[in-house]
């Protein structure tokens, strides 16, 4: 389970052999006219013995995380406010309407975000998503002022929102391997995993002290604010080009290697871009390719790669287990046991606090070694909790399970988008990322219903059972890998 940006979260591809096909660290190639190429440019070349910058300490990465922060709670605050200014503006149905319609544009255009994304470069897509949103929230702050709330007009901004986020998360996911080091990937999920938590603890409140003082159109305001901040930190994000692809070599192909060279921006990374565009053959420019091409390609990829394949389906297939049973059967076993509301928050708040410690001590640590082996059990441990949570009688033993629960998800998650980020050829990173946010977002929440509707026909505790034994079977995939199980992390230069 991984958390996209508003929460759970995704991964990404490695070669054969972790070892062999990522190549961390080595010398990059020539960059694009006018790039730097220096030993603070994210990726690049650094002189024997010069350890890489930790990510907590990199200005680069700082900047991307202020702004993934900013965005966040932008976001946060704009759900709220929006579901407010429906509930002053229609009926109850159409309150739910209005909250879920965003959902479909999202589910639709997430694969293409990620051709998208691939297409023409993460930081414009991310830059591009933010002006669009400070733009929309900012006018319809003016508007509720001027006109009130009006059911149209909040659903012309939801359909926009989740367009934007089809573009923003396949995008947003590409970015760490193009601001950082190989060996700083898992440490910036960890830091990403703890702002998740921060934007989650923060914009509630503020969403709510600006609506009580100024209603809805105040929150819309303070979220546009909010995602200007995020769009002018963006603006000052220094990314990697993609790296250069030797003659005679096919993008996406199992022994490449990928190495960043310095930092650039805007044409620097148009051009870069149009050097890894090539035939075939890698003689020259390949013909214009059809965005169905590119996404059938990028599957294709994932499905071909022997770590990168094995390591989505096992993330489909966890996620698929237990995001329905977080977002929907926690509150249905606390309704079935008695525990009413502050049962549901007890539990939901013991998972967070285990899930902010595995993100802690991959923000501390920045690598764990036999990263394969320990993701698988952490993918078994997880599951056996989520079995044992469905039996437990008491609210006690509930808090008690659901912390190392929190704990065990969130490891295994930063270490399969660790996994993914380190191995995966850049060219193919969007759309990569578009898959594993397209099962957070898009599949396992159509699974919400199924839950409830098992429950009704065969009690709480089975459903568990069930999907535990779902998360279970992602461990098994990894279990029959040999190259799952034998996945390592590049260590950091010291």
């Amino acid at each position: 389970m991984t958390e996209p940006r508003v929460e759970p979260a995704g991964a990404s591809e490695p070669p054969v052999t972790p070892e062999a096909d990522a190549a961390p660290g080595a010398p990059a190639a020539a960059g694009a006219p006018g790039e730097a190429a220096g030993p603070e440019a994210p990726g690049a070349a650094r002189p024997a013995g010069t350890p890489e910058r930790p990510a907590h300490r990199d200005a680069n990465v700082l900047r991307w995380l202020g702004a993934y922060a900013s965005s966040l709670v932008g976001d946060t605050i704009y759900f709220l406010a929006l579901g407010w200014a429906a509930a002053q503006a229609g009926r109850p149905a159409e309150v739910g309407m209005i909250m879920a319609v965003g959902a479909i544009p999202r589910a639709v255009l997430m694969l293409g975000g990620g051709v998208v994304a691939d297409r023409i470069g993460p930081r414009r897509i991310v830059i591009g998503s933010d002006a669009v949103r400070c733009v929309v929230i900012i006018g319809i702050a003016a508007a509720l002022l001027l006109t009130g709330p009006q059911v149209w007009l909040l659903v012309v901004v939801a359909l926009v929102f989740g367009a934007v986020d089809a573009l923003f998360l396949p995008a947003v996911g590409a970015l760490p391997p193009r601001i950082t080091t190989p060996g700083q990937l898992v440490r910036v999920q960890g830091l990403k995993a703890l702002t998740n938590r921060f934007g989650g603890i923060v914009g509630a409140p503020v969403a709510g002290l600006a609506m009580g003082l100024g209603g809805p159109a105040a929150a819309f305001a303070v979220a546009g604010g909010l995602f200007a901040v995020s769009l002018v930190l963006l603006v000052a994000l220094k990314v990697a080009p993609l790296p250069e692809k030797p003659a005679g070599e096919k993008p996406g192909d199992a022994g490449e290697k990928s190495g960043d060279t310095g930092e650039m921006s805007g044409d620097q990374e148009e051009k870069a871009r149009e050097r890894s565009d090539r035939a075939p053959d890698g003689s020259g420019p390949g013909r214009t390719r059809s965005v169905w091409q590119d996404l059938t390609d990028g599957l294709g990829y994932i499905r071909r790669h022997r770590l990168i394949g094995p390591l989505v389906l096992s993330n489909l297939l966890f996620e698929l287990g237990g995001i329905p049973l977080i977002n929907v059967g926690i509150v249905l076993l606390s309704a079935d046991r008695g525990w009413g509301a502050p049962g549901v928050a007890s539990v939901v708040g013991a998972f967070s606090v285990g899930a902010a410690a595995s993100a802690m001590l991959l923000t501390v640590r920045g690598r764990l070694a036999r990263a394969g082996t320990v993701r698988l059990l952490a993918l078994t441990g997880g599951s056996v909790m989520v079995a044992v949570l469905g039996t437990v009688p008491a609210l006690g033993w509930a808090i008690a399970v659901a912390a190392p629960m929190g704990m065990l998800v969130a490891l295994s998650g930063g270490l399969t988008a660790g996994l993914l980020q380190t191995t995966c050829d850049p060219a193919y990173l969007g759309r990569v990322t578009s898959v594993t946010s397209l099962v957070s977002l898009g599949i396992a929440p159509l699974a919400y219903p199924l839950v409830g509707l098992a429950t009704g026909l065969w009690g709480v505790s089975p459903v568990f059972l069930g999907c535990a034994a779902v998360c279970l079977s992602a461990a098994l995939i990894g279990v029959t890998s040999a190259e799952v199980r034998g996945a390592e992390l590049p260590e950091p230069k010291k």
